[in-house]
């Protein structure tokens, strides 16, 4: 397993990432021990929750994956050697915190009921999991400028974050489904003021989404704010499972209506070639897509989930994936055809 520097903290993680957001849902707490035992085994040292997991969020279900994390640290005794990373939510879920904002007082609360849940006195990663202000992200690619947005300043934010670090409670920081904007600000607000320094932005990245590269990926690079890709995947539509309108039993899109991010026509027209380029090549489509997010430079962990542990065993194997140029220069022929049918 490759690892890769967290941004300029000097913790290293493995590329690929186990994300958690079935536990709890999906996936039972006995099932979640399994996957976790297992990406462990494999060399996964780095692990992705947040406070509202399990999706779809629910008040009767927040806070469930966490506590699954928390109850195997606590048997298997293994806290010092993974990278627990865990997110504030923002505006917009009134069943946690009466209406999260990114306010100081809210954070503080947050974190300290995750580290509860975890049953851990310290987060390694510490991520803001959407801004609390108006701006295009969750698959917007226009911005639109709101004169009466009622938001929480990123500097109020960034300061609620230092006390958490200085309190020992929060190793790094990072965020999440962040713009360039949002990012750059907040290096500038950490310089000049000696806030925290953001390590990692976690943003949608796969085949049929790759906005990552127009801005982001010369901040990743130049300011050493690697991407933490989310739904590498993107919802399991690069698996191939879903193609002719396919609904198998018990997947996440045939369980769930709120997941139709990937599958509008032109998505689904690209996914379906993506696809034909994995088979011609003799690979398995799933980890064609997640090899790759894999060999994206600007990347600094690759977050796979799974429900099953087929799945997870499937997604594993990606890391031994390497992509030829005869691959490599077919998903760049379809990409110049239908960039970015989903954002």
């Amino acid at each position: 397993m490759q690892t890769r520097p967290l941004g300029t903290t000097g913790i290293e993680v493995s590329r690929l990432c186990l994300g958690t957001m079935t536990f709890g849902e999906q996936n039972s707490e006995a099932e979640a021990h399994e996957q976790l035992d297992r990406a462990v085994a494999f060399g996964i040292n780095f692990i992705d929750t947040a406070e509202m997991y399990p999706v779809p969020p629910k008040a009767e279900t927040q806070g469930r994956t966490e506590a699954y994390i928390g109850s195997w640290l606590k048997q298997r005794g293994s806290r010092d050697d993974v990278i627990i990373a865990t997110k504030a939510a923002g505006p917009g879920l009134d069943h946690i915190r009466g209406g999260p904002r990114l306010s100081r007082e809210q954070l503080h609360r947050a974190v300290d009921a995750s580290l509860e849940r975890l049953q851990t006195d310290y987060v390694d990663l510490y991520q803001l999991h959407w801004p609390d202000r108006k701006t295009n992200f969750f698959g917007r690619l226009g911005y639109e400028h709101d004169e009466e947005e009622q938001s929480t300043d990123l500097e109020e934010s960034l300061s609620a974050l230092k006390e958490l670090v200085d309190a020992g409670k929060v190793r790094a920081i990072g965020l999440s489904n962040e713009t360039p904007w949002g990012v750059m600000r907040a290096l500038q607000l950490a310089e000049t003021l000696g806030l925290p320094r953001v390590a990692s932005v976690q943003n949608p990245y796969n085949l049929l989404n790759r906005t990552f590269e127009v801005g982001l990926a010369e901040i990743a690079h130049r300011e050493q704010v690697g991407l933490l890709a989310y739904s590498p995947l993107a919802f399991g539509v690069l698996s191939g499972k879903y193609l002719g309108g396919a609904r198998p039993e018990g997947a996440r899109l045939t369980l769930y209506e709120r997941f139709q991010r990937y599958t509008n026509p032109e998505a689904e027209a690209a996914a379906a070639e993506y696809v034909q380029i994995a088979r011609n090549a003799g690979l398995d489509p799933a980890q064609m897509a997640l090899a790759y997010v894999n060999s994206r430079p600007f990347l600094t962990s690759n977050i796979i989930g799974a429900t099953s542990m087929e799945q997870l065993e499937s997604n594993l194997e990606s890391e031994g994936l390497r992509l030829d140029s005869e691959v490599l220069e077919a998903i760049e022929a379809v990409h110049r055809r239908q960039p970015n049918p989903a954002p």
